[in-house]
């Protein structure tokens, strides 16, 4: 047999197989298969990426909407009625009591200007500040003092309703064991969030019904995480428990500027009082001296006078040593 013969058929052999191997290797090896299978898991991988990059954009856009819808409210809410000032100060009285009262407080804070002066013009001025200056004073008052032991006690609350979710409690649950448990106001205002619920009215605006009663930025807070946790989702507990935490910071960071502004106070307290003191000594030592104060006509000007920017000073040096966190 020829020698040349053997060699092409050799050689044709061999690029034969060359072709059957460079044709069928992937699927004998399994690379074809595997190839599938990582376009099998890419597809899904990428399509669920963009199901993720939606679903966020819609919970983006859940938690904007939600937040405006709390903001026209509390735009609409920024005008508040007599009776909501009463519930705001823990009082059960209807406006007509409140009136009869500003009404009795008149008569007398002019009754005793008048008999102390003597002079009707200032009887006519207590009966303003009785009817309108001395109700409302003592209303904001029992206001504020109800709002700081509101602020004090409620980071507890919170406190006791993430225990308790934590350990597999309902959230309804939680808000009774705070309204038996926790210390006035705080048990008497969740109460009435519970009592909202049983008349139907969802969990979210009773929450909002809580900012109502009590305008302060904890219960702001509490409404707008249960508002956004409902419509969203997400860990309750975990988000109680960093508000808990931004309250109880917020509070450290009250008592500290009040702790440093004390000597700003004490300064401010001393420059106020001293003329009124300083009067009263001289009146007390050399009565004809001060008398032409209130008897002559350019006296009594010049009280006025001094009145009016004693009490310039004194709201301004107010204005220089409060902050609000």
């Amino acid at each position: 047999m020829d020698l040349s013969f053997l060699a092409v058929t050799f050689l044709a052999a061999l690029a034969m197989g060359g072709v059957v191997y460079a044709l069928f290797y992937p699927l004998l090896s399994g690379q074809a298969r595997a190839e599938k299978r990582r376009k099998e898991f890419a597809g899904p991988a990428a399509a669920r990426s963009v199901d993720r990059d939606a679903q966020n954009r819609v919970k983006r856009g859940e938690i904007a909407k939600s937040l405006k819808d709390i903001e026209k409210r509390q735009a609409d809410r920024s005008k508040v009625s007599l009776e909501t000032r009463l519930l705001q100060a823990g009082l059960s009285w209807s406006p007509r009591k409140y009136y009869i009262v500003s009404a009795i407080v008149s008569v007398i804070t002019a009754l005793l200007l008048l008999m102390v002066s003597g002079n009707k013009y200032l009887g006519l001025a207590g009966l303003f500040i009785g009817a309108f200056g001395l109700p409302a004073w003592w209303l904001k008052r029992a206001k504020t003092r109800r709002l700081k032991k509101f602020s004090n006690e409620f980071p507890n609350a919170i406190d006791v309703i993430v225990r308790g979710i934590k350990s597999g409690l309902p959230l309804n649950d939680c808000l009774r064991i705070v309204a038996n448990e926790a210390q006035q106001p705080v048990a008497g205002e969740f109460r009435l969030i519970i009592e909202s619920q049983t008349l139907g009215l969802p969990l979210t605006e009773a929450a909002e019904k809580l900012f109502e009663r009590m305008p302060c930025a904890e219960a702001n807070f509490f409404g707008i995480v249960l508002a956004i946790q409902q419509k969203t989702g997400g860990n309750l507990s975990e988000t109680l428990a960093n508000l808990s935490k931004v309250i109880r910071e917020r509070r450290k960071m009250r008592d500290k500027i009040q702790a440093v502004s004390m000597e700003a106070k004490a300064s401010a307290a001393i420059i106020g009082s001293l003329p009124p003191v300083v009067a009263i000594l001289v009146y007390l030592t050399s009565p004809k001296y001060i008398e032409l104060l209130w008897t002559t006509q350019a006296g009594k000007v010049g009280l006025v006078i001094s009145a009016v920017w004693m009490l310039i000073g004194v709201l301004t040096m107010r204005k220089m040593i409060n902050f609000n966190i």
